[in-house]
């Protein structure tokens, strides 16, 4: 195996750096906002083509390899600065602009705080003495003035003995009913029942609550009714 010469040496650590770089870049654009990550990935990807090269082209032309990979490195490090550079600034913007918020928040407390100690304080009246007897009339009851009670009259010897006497019994008794008298039943004459048809015999026997007609002929009808 040959041994490599200074020129391939110094080829290949030049292609390894812009890897190595490349790398880092791409990882830290990620992290970026659109448009600074949108800069940052063009010269990433030339550092990365730079250093995608094989060991023959390294072993051909070491020189030519040497100074791709090392233009495309100072690119990538010269854009990564100016971003991280960028980044700072904001951070910085950042924290000066809540610094400022924070002293404009101090600010106001301060002024109001100064504002209610301005305040006129209203002094409260002072408290009128008073005395045990005067305290002791103001809550003693009033007094309540004696009414005359008149007497009654005598009441009358009669109207005391009315009083509890038991009042007189009213008779509730139902009056008794009186029957209106049965009508008397004419005997029915066997010339009349035999003008009747054998339909109207059986209505009748059926009228008078009378049995076993149902079979029974016009002239055994006539006999069981009359």
């Amino acid at each position: 195996m040959a041994k490599k010469t200074k020129a391939e040496k110094a080829a290949g650590s030049a292609v390894a750096a812009a890897a190595d770089a490349a790398k880092g870049a791409k990882k830290l654009s990620r992290t970026l906002p659109k448009k600074d990550a949108k800069k940052l990935r063009s010269v990433v990807e030339e550092a990365a083509a730079a250093a995608d090269v094989s060991k023959k082209k390294v072993a051909r032309k070491p020189r030519k390899v040497e100074k791709a990979a090392t233009a495309a490195l100072a690119a990538l490090v010269k854009a990564t600065g100016k971003v991280e550079a960028r980044l700072a600034a904001r951070r910085a913007a950042e924290k000066a602009a809540e610094k400022k918020a924070a002293a404009k928040l101090v600010e106001k407390a301060r002024r109001r705080a100064e504002a209610r100690e301005a305040r006129p304080v209203h002094e409260e009246p002072p408290a009128v003495e008073v005395s045990s007897a005067a305290a002791a009339e103001a809550t003693a009851a009033p007094e309540v003035p004696e009414v005359p009670v008149e007497e009654a009259p005598p009441a009358d010897v009669e109207d005391l003995a009315t009083i509890g006497a038991p009042a007189p019994a009213v008779a509730n008794e139902p009056a008794p009913r009186r029957r209106a008298p049965k009508a008397a039943v004419a005997p029915f004459d066997a010339s009349d029942l035999s003008s009747l048809t054998v339909a109207e015999l059986r209505a009748k026997a059926r009228a008078e609550q009378r049995t076993g007609y149902s079979r029974l002929t016009k002239a055994q009808l006539v006999e069981l009714l009359s």
